[in-house]
């Protein structure tokens, strides 16, 4: 890699944790289909959140390409993954007012199963796939 582009910009961002709820399937205005899922991510120390009670924290992501997608819609609540994406703002209009909304999330490039959630219905016997 030249030197010019190590200085450049940069938006890759690599979480690990765990899956907070069932993810999300729905079809946009658009056409295009959309996967959500919020990932809770335990809180390293640092000087920010030395004094905190708060433990983890709760981010939002979006998955849109086919694969990718595919691959995330077998993950499930208590799963352990990691994603590897980039961070994004979206904008979208509301049904609830006429103003567009706006959100920060992270758009899903990759990922993989690292440890099931142990539910007890078996899923943490099936195969762990990665994109």
């Amino acid at each position: 890699m030249k030197a010019a582009e190590q200085d450049g910009p940069a938006n890759t961002i690599v979480l690990r944790g765990r899956i907070g709820a069932e993810p999300q399937e729905r079809a946009l205005p658009s056409g295009d289909t959309l996967l959500t899922l919020r990932l809770v991510v335990a809180r390293e120390p640092s000087p920010m959140t030395r004094a905190s009670k708060q433990t983890s924290d709760w981010v939002d992501c979006s998955v849109w390409g086919g694969r990718v997608r595919a691959t995330a819609s077998t993950w499930h609540e208590g799963d352990f993954v990691e994603v590897r994406g980039a961070l994004r703002r979206r904008y979208f209009r509301s049904a609830a007012g006429p103003s567009p909304g706006t959100r920060v999330e992270v758009e899903v490039l990759g990922g993989r199963v690292l440890k099931r959630g142990g539910s007890g219905d078996g899923r943490e016997s099936r195969r762990a796939q990665s994109v």
